[in-house]
């Protein structure tokens, strides 16, 4: 482990990572999980996602703006509470824009339907099985023939107002 503070833990696990699952509650109350990809890897406490203004997420965040957001790899799991809106900022839009998101809106960055989904963590929670897959595999292995714990980091964390 690291000589790194849980904030600084959760900020370096989130660059690594590119897809989350994207969590909000609709109108009839349930809980839906949306598929978006993360569009800027340095992680301040607030994550950027380019978003069809349309989008069923959209409408479920203007009703309620507590949404969570979930990231995962092979050895490395957080979950992020917090809140989200959709921001008007063409500039930015611009700045994250890259060649994936093209793929979901042809027209370019100044299509008037793409959107800037803003989402400002306020708490989070991390597993991470430090040493990569084999290290994982070998932690499995030994929990199972042992009956000892999987060998993981876990941590919750405050993220400090930004």
């Amino acid at each position: 482990m690291t000589d790194t503070t849980p904030v600084q833990r959760v900020a370096e696990l989130i660059k690594d990572f590119r897809f989350a699952m994207f969590t909000t509650r609709n109108a009839e109350g349930r809980l839906v999980a949306h598929p978006l990809t993360v569009q800027e890897a340095e992680f301040d406490g607030d994550l950027w996602f380019l978003v069809s203004k349309s989008a069923t997420l959209v409408i479920d965040i203007q009703a309620d703006e507590r949404v969570g957001v979930s990231l995962s790899s092979n050895d490395a799991w957080v979950s992020l509470a917090g809140t989200a809106e959709l921001v008007e900022d063409r500039a930015k839009i611009k700045e994250l824009w890259s060649p994936t998101v093209e793929a979901w809106f042809p027209e370019g960055p100044d299509d008037p339907d793409v959107g800037l989904l803003k989402f400002d963590a306020q708490s989070a929670e991390y597993w991470d099985s430090p040493g990569g897959k084999i290290a994982s595999l070998f932690s499995f292995v030994k929990s199972k023939l042992t009956g000892e714990q999987y060998d993981a980091e876990n941590e919750k964390v405050e993220l400090p107002d930004h």
